[in-house]
């Protein structure tokens, strides 16, 4: 089965599936058709007892670039964004609670909202040239569910959402934010290998594992981290300087944003 926007593929072996954004011409920006696709093939996964692990990957040239900045009106007060936001966070927790694995193949670039998107994950396979990082900051934005500090060491969180800097895939297996990164041309055989493994293992076993690691998170404050960054993100987007970014964006194409946006930090990279 697939839709325009989520490609499914059901391993003909082992009790997986493989879940590919596919809006490679938009670098599978997440916009609400992807969003709500993804969480409809998310719960199909999860209602079927022949599915025991998920991996999501993306199509062409992109894991995903984040959420979809173009075609819409973000210069909104903080009570529309807490909505926004909430929004997002509820679609992260889905993943994020889905009582079956769920791996991150990630093929290029993972950015912004897409790159919470794979820290919701289980666990996560990157291409050693891909590129991950949080550069929504340069333009007076957050990220959704502040998972950066669940992740990795907070020296690296800092790190990456002080700077906006994207690393590689390497740099990135470095500080664990992700768990291996591999060429290129490998990516999808080690994706598969882990959700074979993972597939193969008692059901049970890593249900109730998962249960008690993400209590281990709850306990330990995550949902007050998240319910804290969700208003620290709607004041700042709705602050003067949020809403001239959000402005430019409304009066630029995104290339002529986006080239207003890095043109400071060019001499620095």
């Amino acid at each position: 089965m697939s839709t325009d926007v989520v490609i499914w593929e059901k391993d003909a072996e082992d009790a997986f599936v493989t879940l590919t954004l596919n809006r490679p011409d938009k670098m599978n920006a997440m916009n609400q058709e992807l969003g709500d696709a993804l969480e409809a093939a998310i719960a199909r996964a999860v209602k079927d007892p022949e599915i025991r692990a998920v991996i999501i990957t993306g199509a062409g040239r992109a894991f995903t670039a984040g959420f979809d900045l173009g075609g819409e009106d973000f210069e909104m007060d903080a009570e529309a964004w807490r909505e926004d936001i909430g929004a997002n966070m509820r679609r992260m927790k889905l993943i994020r609670e889905a009582p079956i694995p769920i791996i991150a193949a990630v093929n290029g670039y993972c950015l912004a909202g897409g790159l919470e998107l794979m820290m919701c994950c289980d666990m996560t396979v990157a291409a050693e040239d891909a590129m991950l990082g949080e550069p929504e900051v340069r333009h007076v934005s957050a990220p959704p569910t502040l998972m950066l500090p669940w992740t990795v060491p907070m020296i690296h969180a800092r790190h990456l959402m002080y700077t906006g800097d994207l690393i590689d895939g390497r740099e990135a297996a470095r500080i664990h934010l992700v768990n291996k990164a591999v060429p290129r041309d490998q990516l999808r055989v080690e994706a598969e290998k882990l959700a074979r493994k993972c597939a193969r293992m008692p059901g049970a076993a890593i249900k109730f594992a998962k249960a008690a690691l993400n209590h281990q998170q709850q306990t330990a404050g995550l949902e007050s981290s998240w319910t804290y960054n969700r208003e620290t993100t709607a004041i700042l987007h709705a602050s003067e300087e949020g809403r001239y970014w959000m402005r430019l964006l409304k009066e630029h194409s995104l290339k002529e944003f986006l080239d207003i946006r890095e043109k400071p930090f060019r001499d620095l990279d």
